[in-house]
This record gives C-alpha cells, sequence and structure tokens, in this order.
C-alpha cells in the first residue's frame, strides 16, 4: 500500500471510530459544540482533498488530529475576530460605550475555565491526552513536538492545575 497517499477507507474508518474523540476535543479548542461540529468536518475535508500530503512518518490517525486541531484552532481565531468586531460594533453603537458581550461562554466553569486559561501547548496537549485518550507518541504528532515535549508539557499542565485547585481551596 502506498502510505503517501491513504485510501478513503482507512480514513472514513478513522472518522467513523473517532467521531466523538475529534468532537470532543474541537468543542474544548473552539468553545461550542456547533463549531466543533464545523471544525472536525472541515478537518475531514481537508483530509480528503490533501492526504496526497501525508508522509506516511507516524501513524494516520495522528495525522489526522494534527488537521483536526488546526481546523478547530482556525475556526477558534475566526470567532474571536467576528467577536471582536461586533463588540467594536456594538460599543460605537451605545451610547454609554459598553457592549452588552462578553465573550465567555456561560457554561464555563471551574475545571473548564482552569483548562482554558493554560497556555496554548498545555491545553492542547491536555485535550489529546484527556478528552481524545491519545498516547504520547500520538500527541507529538499531532502537534508537532517531541514526545518528550509532550510529558513536560502534560506535567506543567497538571502542576498548574492543581496550584488552581489549592487556590480555590483556600
Amino acid at each position: 500500500m502506498d502510505r503517501s497517499k491513504p485510501p478513503v477507507s482507512e480514513i472514513e474508518s478513522i472518522y467513523r471510530e473517532r467521531y466523538r474523540h475529534f468532537l470532543r476535543v474541537a468543542t474544548a479548542i473552539v468553545g461550542d459544540e456547533a463549531t466543533g461540529h464545523d471544525a472536525v468536518q472541515e478537518a475531514f475535508s481537508r483530509v480528503l482533498t490533501q492526504r496526497a500530503s501525508f508522509r506516511g512518518e507516524g501513524p494516520l490517525e495522528a495525522w489526522v488530529w494534527r488537521v483536526v486541531v488546526n481546523a478547530a484552532r482556525h475556526q477558534r481565531r475566526a470567532q474571536a475576530a467576528r467577536r471582536e468586531s461586533l463588540e467594536s460594533t456594538s460599543a460605537s453603537a451605545t451610547t454609554d460605550g459598553t457592549t452588552s458581550l462578553n465573550g465567555h461562554p456561560e457554561s464555563d466553569s471551574g475545571v473548564r475555565t482552569w483548562i482554558a486559561a493554560l497556555p496554548e501547548r498545555q491545553r492542547l496537549a491536555v485535550f489529546l491526552r484527556y478528552f481524545a485518550d491519545l498516547d504520547y507518541q500520538s500527541i507529538a504528532t499531532a502537534l508537532e513536538i517531541e514526545v518528550g515535549t509532550v510529558a513536560a508539557t502534560l506535567s506543567s499542565a497538571r502542576l498548574a492545575l492543581r496550584r488552581s485547585l489549592e487556590e480555590v481551596e483556600r
């Protein structure tokens, strides 16, 4: 089999078996499920149209994860730009200069808020490890970092989350 162009059936199998995991991670990155769905769909569209760019240097699923994470990051940036545009429009339209948009999903609370506050690499590593249940090698491939960096990144994230919990318990 030519690993540089995986068959559509193999991609379809990954999609069917892991869709819920892809959706959970994309939703965690973008902040809402509808946009998470959009990100996963966009990612798989890219996977199918760009499958010839798969070099076969790692597992196909890890490459797919990279595409999904990048699509979700793109969706998040687009959302932020739209929100910023709406906020500036709303602020200029009000007489007191305030906006009615707060930019924070109402569902954010507790651990979700703490995870959102992590630096991007830590946040993505946490999503891929604990939401998608990927192993360190797959996370390294998806994030284009070394396996040792995955371990260090997750360790730093757990430490930051532990500190947040300790502050609340005081």
